[in-house]
């Protein structure tokens, strides 16, 4: 049985059936989508002779009770156990955003008149919109579209096993959106089935989905590797004043913006590896800690960004980020002298200089010298702190906050200082280096596949470093334990309320691809799917993919 039209026709169709099935991360609705692709593959001759072959796994530890579907197929031995990994999320992120028509926001047949009519969008889109080759709908681009073809490409092999030489394994997950829940759990699954069956992963293949890159781009992506994500903070503790002596404080709100001046959207501490530039950090939250309306300027604030990486380990981010506060502390201490001699001299009072001086730590740094003076009890304080934090389920952010906060309150040192730690969730990346035998094998066979694409369909494919999207490739591989100690020693939640399974996805390391569908605007109420590519070339160098890792010959 060979690669066919129909193939894409199969696709489009379970793609708007999965579609229907409202999977809103943190729902029960991801449990009734993991049923969905359940009850479809159970329908096979192949899984009907081998029931344990296809299952419903439950997510550890999960209290929606939520599910993985996982499905294996055995082709024919091969001497190393080769096996490919195919995952795909089965969750979305909500359905607010369409307001009025929140309840046609999963039927593709219905929104794609009904919202062109309700909501004004400006050309292309609304063409795009109105056209019969996009389908629109919450989840149809990310990700229904590509967990739909991995399940017909389980049908597709479950019907000719022998084609295979080694094993076929899929993993439908939920909580992609949230906090990778699903794949986090499918990792301890694959480490241990790996232990039992000896099997040697090969690879990793993910079918989320891609975009532009910029206005006008017109090519279409396959990404070998995936990007990676850390969450610097930095707690800043200033020394509070009266309003009506500014100058005798220091206002942690002016040290928070100069550091966020430095490091937002900053190209110079930009990841590059081969060439590919990953983006700048961005700031997800600045905050100062005052509860209250007075006029005491605020002596603590908390700011934390989103820095992709490529090829940076922790400790590398760690620096750069401790550098910029530096940079940050020294440029405030400057501006306030400048500032405070230029009053002083238009009030005729005599200039002194500030008192200030720059003090930049880690956390570790800050949590060593608390533990010298304080001991055991500080470990004691803290365990109370998080048992309080864990009643009132705290997010991870709020919890790493609170922990710096209570190592700080018991600190002797109360000068003004910045203090750089690391937050969840932390997404390592995955650099697909040439010169790797099984990187060299997926990147050959990547190559290949979108070669025939090229000569079969009129579309500009370009093969990419690095899926510039977080997403849950990020968890087939993660970096040595040397480079994992800065990460864990300056993450506070680290093993109090965030875990990490380091050793199994050590243990199951491989290269990853992503070959996913065409659309728009996922995320908004306009996401589309490109039903020309994604169910025509993106079928093809996806099955030709598997073809080339693990056909039989």
């Amino acid at each position: 049985m060979e690669f066919n039209a129909q193939i894409g026709d199969k696709i489009k169709a379970l793609a708007i059936e999965l579609t229907r099935i409202r999977s809103v991360v943190g729902t029960t609705g991801e449990i009734a989508v993991a049923e969905k692709i359940y009850e479809y593959l159970a329908q096979l001759d192949y899984f009907r002779q081998h029931p344990d072959r296809l299952r419903l796994v439950p997510v550890r530890d999960d209290e929606l009770g939520r599910m993985n579907v996982f499905a294996m197929i055995e082709g024919k031995p091969s001497p190393t156990q080769d096996t490919l990994l195919c995952i795909g999320h089965i969750d979305t992120v909500g359905v607010a955003d369409y307001g009025g028509l929140q309840e046609l926001a999963t039927d593709p047949a219905a929104l794609k008149q009904t919202l062109a009519a309700a909501t004004k969008f400006s050309e292309p889109a609304l063409s795009e919109i109105l056209s019969d080759r996009w389908l629109l709908g919450r989840g149809i681009l990310d990700m229904k579209t590509g967990v739909a073809a991995l399940m017909v490409l389980m049908e597709y092999y479950a019907r000719q096993p022998e084609a295979l030489t080694g094993n076929l394994v899929f993993f439908a997950v939920p909580d992609e959106e949230g906090n990778s829940a699903g794949m986090l759990s499918a990792v301890e699954d694959l480490a241990a089935l790996q232990a039992k069956r000896g099997w040697n992963y090969i690879a990793a293949i993910d079918t989320d989905f891609m975009t532009f890159r910029y206005p006008g781009d017109e090519n279409r992506y396959v990404y070998v590797g995936t990007t990676g994500k850390l969450l610097p903070c930095f707690y800043i503790y200033g020394e509070e004043t009266h309003v009506g002596e500014p100058f005798n404080g220091l206002d942690a709100n002016l040290l928070a913006s100069e550091v966020l001046q430095r490091i937002d959207l900053n190209p110079e501490i930009c990841d590059i590896a081969d060439g590919e530039v990953a983006l700048p950090p961005i700031s997800l939250h600045q905050r100062d800690n005052k509860t209250e309306y007075s006029v005491q300027t605020a002596n603590t604030v908390n700011l934390y960004f989103n820095y992709p990486t490529h090829c940076s380990e922790p400790a590398e981010v760690l620096e750069k980020c401790r550098v910029k506060a530096a940079e940050a502390f020294a440029a405030v201490i400057v501006r306030l002298n400048i500032d405070y001699e230029r009053y002083c001299a238009l009030s005729h009072i005599p200039f002194r200089r500030l008192p200030w001086q720059s003090n930049v730590m880690t956390y570790d740094e800050l949590y060593q010298m608390v533990k010298r003076e304080r001991g055991e009890e500080i470990d004691r304080i803290l365990a109370e702190l998080i048992e309080t934090l864990r009643e009132r389920r705290a997010d991870d952010r709020e919890v790493s906050m609170a922990i710096v906060n209570e190592v700080h309150k018991h600190c002797s040192d109360k000068d003004s200082k910045i203090v750089v730690y690391f937050a969840p969730p932390y997404y390592p990346h995955n650099f697909v280096r040439d010169g790797d035998p099984r990187s060299d094998r997926l990147l050959a066979a990547v190559r290949q596949a979108v070669a025939e694409a090229r000569q079969n369909f009129d579309y500009p494919i370009v093969t990419r470093k690095f899926y510039p999207y977080i997403s849950d490739l990020s968890y087939c591989g993660i970096a040595a334990a040397e480079h994992m100690d800065k990460l864990t020693e300056n993450m506070p939640a680290w093993q109090l309320t965030y875990r990490l399974p380091v050793k199994a996805i050590q243990a199951i390391s491989m290269p990853v691809v992503n070959i996913g569908p065409y659309g728009k605007d996922a995320h908004k109420l306009s996401e589309r799917v490109d039903t020309f590519y994604s169910y025509d070339a993106m079928p093809l160098i996806l099955w030709r993919t598997v073809q080339r890792l693990l056909g039989a010959s």
